[in-house]
């Protein structure tokens, strides 16, 4: 007689032979979308990558045009040997032509930047302002070409953003796609910019996304794997910044200086938001009181450039030349604690005139020399147990850079890929967990965020704060002429009562009305001009409200979760 089979592994060889029929299915009916989907992200890859990659010729083209620079990582070396005049009339003519352009192509005269891309992924279904972007990006590229004191990558990744909301609207993509699209641009965009292929990936995931959903990982990792072959066949592997031969960690017992590194640019990179912040309103309040023009702010801000480069080139463009001194130990104590200031006062003036340009850059710069500085002061009076200096100024330059950011983990490994050294990672990432705890709880989470958050742009708190702020009661509310409007006579009692909401405001505003009066329903009008009454155009129950909110959120959570 034949041993019977255990029923254990009975069932367990008929859920193999389920899952096998599942993924049959699966391969029939969904590869052929998917592999169809991953062309698009390869080729929106390609496209972001040679925009990237355009855009960093230009501005090195643009330098070497007005500064006579043959080396981008040289210009204020370049510079320092221009007349006077010539470094302070060129942002200033860069700035009016930036000014000219942002007054002609978007109705606010404000650069796109990350923060844009950001809202465009929570709120738009991926998408951003087509014809605003491009010139910012122009705008942008003046700015970096004639003396503004920004970064590149801002800039880049709108651009980037561009390409995928263009892509997306031909091919009429939903949110997710869309979403995904713009992830595919991102990762292409940054991996094009820096050579940083998996910091590239983790960007748009960390940042722009802001979240790891399994679905969008294999597209974006092939765009950004696809920018970076674009960066590396024009400018070989070659890592953004050279270290010393030093830079090692010597005694795990020097841990504990990195940790207070982290505390020490934490708080240097709120410093340098709050201080770019406050100079957004000091300039908002010049431009009003003295009615300045809105093109010729840019210009204003150049000519204050312009008048700290005379005697501090360094503040120019990108800084590559200041960062990669401060990491190989070039600089001074008293150099890299004056660089660092003045860096920050340049960026927040550059951006706060609305110049253009990202931040990320500046942020490299001014970390790098935080941590040089740090290390130089730790050193020395620990000269026993301490290691390189150099290797302090790395710490700070990730730590400052992810407070910053927002991003831990695409800012620890982005500096690692622009470094090319891999094995001080621990004093890296000691010193990048302990400055974004920091920052964290002192701003929205991010310079990004907080950004949104002066626009009354709810994103640091969650889908559940910012989703209310996508639906118009308009869309959500029960027209007069539905079966189940509700009353009439009690829905003009409440308008006559002064409790009712515009047809286009949103459930943001409705919500708090509906728990403040207790009411089930609320009367929904036009509002007429002069003193005619509001208009009854339909009513708002609450429970149609909730059920709507509560479809996003389910939405959004299987997104994230799928």
């Amino acid at each position: 007689m034949a041993k019977q089979r255990p029923p254990y592994l009975q069932d367990q060889l008929n859920e193999v032979v389920t899952s096998m029929r599942g993924g049959w299915e699966v391969i029939r009916h969904k590869a052929p979308g998917q592999i169809t989907f991953w062309f698009i992200a390869l080729a929106v890859g390609i496209g972001a990558g040679f925009a990237a990659l355009f855009f960093r010729k230009t501005i090195n083209w643009l330098q070497m045009t007005f500064y006579g620079v043959e080396d981008p990582r040289l210009l204020h070396s370049f510079a320092e040997a221009l007349p006077w005049y010539s470094i302070l009339i060129l942002p200033v003519f860069g700035g009016l032509a930036v000014g000219l352009i942002l007054h002609f192509f978007t109705p606010d005269g404000r650069v796109r930047s990350v923060a844009d891309v950001i809202e465009g992924a929570a709120l738009a279904d991926g998408r951003v302002e087509q014809k605003a972007g491009i010139a910012s990006a122009f705008a942008s590229l003046i700015t970096l070409g004639t003396g503004g004191s920004s970064g590149r990558e801002g800039p880049v990744v709108h651009l980037a953003a561009v390409i995928s909301s263009w892509v997306s609207a031909r091919i009429r993509a939903d949110g997710i796609t869309g979403r995904d699209l713009l992830g595919c641009a991102v990762a292409s965009a940054v991996s094009a910019s820096f050579n940083a292929p998996i910091a590239g990936a983790l960007f748009a995931l960390e940042v722009v996304l802001r979240h790891f959903a399994v679905h969008s990982f294999a597209p974006i990792v092939i765009a950004s794997v696809a920018g970076t072959v674009i960066n590396r066949l024009e400018f070989g592997d070659m890592t953004e910044f050279q270290l010393g031969s030093d830079s090692a960690l010597e005694f795990y017992v020097e841990l504990p200086a990195f940790l207070i590194l982290g505390l020490v640019a934490g708080l240097v990179a709120v410093v340098f938001m709050r201080a770019n912040f406050w100079a957004e309103d000091l300039g908002n309040l010049v431009q009003r009181l003295g009615r300045i023009p809105r093109y010729l702010r840019p210009a204003i801000a150049g000519l204050l450039l312009g008048c700290i480069a005379i005697f501090y080139p360094h503040i120019i463009g990108v800084g590559y030349e200041t960062t990669s001194a401060a990491l190989t130990g070039e600089l001074l104590l008293h150099e890299a604690i004056i660089f660092a200031v003045l860096k920050a006062i340049a960026a927040a003036i550059t951006l706060a005139g609305r110049m253009g340009g990202g931040i990320f850059s500046p942020s490299l710069m001014i970390g790098a020399l935080t941590g040089l500085a740090y290390g130089m002061i730790a050193t020395s009076i620990f000269p026993d147990v301490s290691g390189s200096e150099t290797l302090y100024a790395l710490a700070g330059m990730g730590a400052v850079a992810a407070a910053v950011l927002g991003a831990p983990i695409s800012t620890t490994l982005i500096v690692f890929e622009l470094t090319g050294d891999w094995q001080t990672g621990i004093a890296v990432m000691v010193s990048v967990s302990i400055s974004t705890a920091v920052a964290s709880r002192l701003v929205h989470r991010s310079y990004f965020l907080t950004l949104l958050e002066r626009r009354n742009i709810h994103l640091a708190a969650g889908p559940q704060a910012y989703l209310l702020a996508m639906f118009r009661v308009g869309k959500v509310m029960r027209p007069m002429d539905h079966d189940a409007a509700g009353n009439a006579e009690r829905l003009e009692t409440l308008i006559e009562q002064g409790i009712y909401l515009d047809l286009n405001a949103t459930l943001e505003r409705a919500l708090p009305v509906f728990e403040r009066t207790g009411l089930d329903v609320i009367p929904v009008v036009t509002l007429a001009p002069g003193d005619a009454p509001p208009a009854l155009e339909g009513a708002l129950f609450h429970v149609d409200a909730l059920k709507a909110y509560n479809q996003a959120l389910a939405a959004t959570a299987a997104e994230e979760h799928s």
